[in-house]
């Protein structure tokens, strides 16, 4: 029993250590960055749930694999606060292209209300 509780605990503390080995940088790094340059006013991660707050914009940061989810938030962050919805992709590699053109594909296919920008590689 102890065996497979060890194994277990090992288990959780692996997963997240490998799901994140791949990202070159946590999103937070992305979002102070990001923020700072582009938005002298505007704010960090001023709550659990938006990423980036300035006067117009409410942004969401996603990964450039996690694009699709990125839409959904965006727009509900935009409802929350009064402000218009923004996403920055993370695009960490040249193969990251292909998600920043599925996301601009359905952002103009759908005409959604929503300004999208990228950390090109």
């Amino acid at each position: 029993m102890r065996k497979i509780i060890a194994v277990f605990m090992f288990t959780l503390i692996l997963i997240p250590t490998i799901a994140t080995a791949e990202r070159l940088h946590p999103k937070r790094w992305y979002q102070e960055r990001w923020c700072a340059k582009y938005f002298d006013s505007g704010k960090v991660a001023v709550s659990d749930q938006y990423d980036c707050l300035s006067k117009k914009y409410v942004i969401e940061f996603d990964y450039a694999d996690m694009w699709y989810e990125s839409i959904g938030e965006s727009l509900q962050y935009a409802l929350q606060t009064g402000r218009k919805a923004g996403i920055v992709l993370i695009m960490e590699k040249e193969s990251d292209m292909k998600y920043w053109i599925k996301l601009k594909k359905n952002i103009e296919h759908y005409r959604l209300p929503i300004d999208i920008w990228n950390t090109s590689p």
